[in-house]
């Protein structure tokens, strides 16, 4: 599957404050979330970000901030975004078949949500360096497991440059120089 600008929503899980932190190698996946974020806004893919339980891990990691305009914001207790009502019917909302998914632990809560979304009928994508777990190798298992179940493990460059589908826009100019 190739992803399309057109066709995708991207799905930030739970890169939150408090969790950050304590998730090895934070600065590099919260640095692949923001080139996420950025091709995004560039190109109108809608954003949606989760928050897992924001009263106890804090909300979304100020890194990240501002998010692109439009951007949802939901605070959820299911690991599985796809299990909390309002996530799941703003998905559908959108009409989005293809969800790119970056986020936090790559184990719990993306692998959860990577799955739950396969179920439903959804195209998942998770981008491999802009996840992560406290323990690279629960992130190893949550990504082979995801593998396993028909999830498609990218890196946040494959999602860029099959968003753009071209060179030579001012628009490819801008997020190139974010990947170099």
């Amino acid at each position: 599957m190739l992803l399309s600008a057109e066709r995708s929503a991207l799905l930030v899980v739970d890169i939150q404050a408090r969790l950050a932190p304590a998730v090895a190698d934070a600065a590099a996946i919260v640095a692949r979330a923001r080139v996420l974020l950025a091709a995004a806004a560039a190109l109108h893919v809608p954003v949606i970000v989760s928050e897992q339980y924001p009263q106890g891990l804090g909300h979304t990691d100020e890194r990240l901030l501002p998010l692109p305009e439009g951007a949802r914001v939901f605070a959820k207790t299911a690991f599985a975004a796809a299990r909390d009502p309002a996530i799941l019917a703003h998905l559908r909302a959108l009409a989005r078949p293809q969800l790119v998914l970056a986020g936090m632990e790559a184990h719990v809560c993306v692998l959860q949500s990577a799955l739950a979304l396969r179920e439903l009928g959804f195209a998942v994508a998770v981008a491999a360096d802009a996840v992560g777990s406290r323990r690279p190798e629960r992130r190893e298992l949550g990504l082979e497991r995801m593998r396993a179940n028909g999830v498609e493990v990218v890196d946040s460059e494959m999602v860029v440059f099959e968003w753009l589908g071209e060179a030579g826009t001012p628009v490819f100019r801008e997020l190139s120089r974010l990947i170099r």
